[in-house]
């Protein structure tokens, strides 16, 4: 099987979408000699070899995360662009789609789209993926990802063998699909300076700290 891979972060080659489908690949090299490659789709002046990479796929897969509840821009134009050309499209497209909401429910409208989107280019739907509480496994330790990652390799040597995804691994990979009721109850009881470490240690980190109440497109 020829597997053509787009990652669509903005983050390109820093990011979690790269960390998950390089485990992903160890699963389907070990069990497949197949060529795969992958593109990223931040590199936006490489627009027209992703376009020529699409239309020579096979199967194809899009690796992304989810930002406000949708795709990132860059995703969403080279949709764009693939619909409105006149390339050949892939046999087969799936989806990972990623994200630092713990609960998968933030991502299932997007997997509407996607599947639609897949039957208006009339390629096969392969499938939808969705995990959670992805934002952070740079930072974790090994045994916090450690489950994480053997999922994604079981979940890669599945599709070489099969040429579909695990429904075992997706409905695993989907838990939770909602806040558990009593952790929405503890939430309002933490201190926000705990909630908020991660995101206020990368706002510090990028010089943004004395910035974060900005709101530019208040009127």
């Amino acid at each position: 099987m020829q597997l053509t891979i787009f990652n669509g972060s903005p983050r390109n080659k820093k990011s979690n979408s790269k960390i998950l489908t390089e485990h992903f690949l160890q699963g389907f090299n070990e069990a497949s000699d197949s060529q795969n490659e992958v593109f990223y789709l931040a590199s936006l002046r490489n627009r027209e070899i992703h376009l020529k990479a699409f239309s020579e796929a096979e199967t194809c897969l899009f690796v992304f995360p989810l930002y406000t509840d949708a795709m990132p821009g860059i995703v969403k134009d080279f949709f764009e662009m693939i619909y409105l050309s006149d390339v050949q499209r892939p046999a087969r497209l799936g989806f990972i789609v990623q994200s630092g909401f713990a609960e998968s429910i933030h991502s299932v409208y997007l997997e509407r789209y996607l599947e639609k989107f897949t039957r208006r280019l009339k390629c096969e739907y392969i499938g939808t993926v969705i995990k959670g509480g992805v934002e952070g496994i740079q930072i974790m330790p090994p045994s916090m990802t450690r489950r994480l990652f053997k999922n994604f390799k079981a979940l890669g040597k599945h599709f070489a063998e099969t040429g579909q995804f695990s429904e075992e691994i997706k409905k695993e990979f989907a838990k939770p699909y909602k806040m558990p009721i009593l952790k929405q109850w503890l939430y309002p009881l933490l201190p926000s300076s705990l909630l908020n470490f991660y995101w206020n240690s990368n706002l510090k980190k990028n010089k943004a700290w004395e910035n974060r109440f900005d709101a530019p497109y208040k009127f």
